[in-house]
């Protein structure tokens, strides 16, 4: 009797205790399973980190940029950007077209646009996406900002990638060399130039998107009435300082 009572106990809590090991490991599979289907794909996708070579983060650089207007405009505007923020999508939105109207078409300024990629690994792939229509044409550089941002996805989630900037480009970029975006995409050919565009902001105090910078004077923050009365102010002392 005694035998047999201890042993009923025993087996109660062998049982109890494989139940519990089984819980806890489909808990963990249900945890991996839904993580992984949760990652992102990061392939092609690299940080500054892995991204080498030599570059030069001194100095603005005007003639390396997208540029908007008239090249003898008093006011020289930088705009540093990250294509999947919203902030910077809002305020082209809100703001771009009035400001070409006030201030690009009258050649009061000329606009210039840096990057500033920081949210998230295609932050960098979006960018470099930029700078590879740029180097086809400076005009068809600003279509695809203002595109770009009427797509944007969720700032918290991978939606830049490398299938996504290509099916894009395809289907709304035309008078382009397709195959050669194609290529200079796959390649990084233009990672490079965005880390210095990174650095070089980062060396100007840009911590944010979207920021401006007024003849070479950076504004603390994004707001429309505080760049057009830095506009203003440049205009009034008579142009570049």
């Amino acid at each position: 009797m005694a035998n047999i009572q201890s042993k009923k106990p025993s087996n109660r809590l062998f049982v109890i205790g494989t139940l519990a090991v089984s819980v806890i490991v489909l808990a963990v599979s249900l945890v991996f399973l839904r993580n992984s289907q949760a990652s992102p794909d990061l392939s092609g996708l690299p940080n500054y980190t892995e991204i080498r070579g030599e570059y030069d983060a001194d100095g603005l650089k005007y003639e390396k940029q997208p540029h908007l207007g008239n090249a003898s405009a008093k006011v020289k505007v930088i705009e540093f950007a990250d294509f999947k923020c919203p902030a910077c999508k809002k305020w082209k939105e809100t703001y771009f077209e009035q400001f070409k109207q006030d201030y690009i078409d009258t050649g009061k300024a000329e606009l210039f646009f840096i990057n500033f990629a920081f949210i998230d690994r295609d932050s960098i792939l979006a960018a470099s996406a930029g700078e590879a229509i740029a180097a086809q044409s400076n005009d068809k550089f600003w279509e695809f900002m203002s595109k770009l941002y009427d797509h944007q996805g969720d700032e918290t989630k991978i939606w830049a990638t490398p299938e996504f900037l290509q099916d894009f480009v395809k289907k709304n970029i035309a008078g382009i060399d397709y195959d050669r975006f194609n290529t200079d995409l796959k390649n990084h050919t233009y990672m490079l130039t965005v880390k210095e565009d990174f650095k070089t902001a980062g060396n100007y105090g840009v911590n944010g998107t979207p920021q401006f910078m007024v003849n070479g004077k950076l504004l603390k923050g994004g707001s429309y009435g505080e760049l057009t009365a830095a506009i203003e102010a440049g205009l009034a002392a008579g142009g570049n300082q």
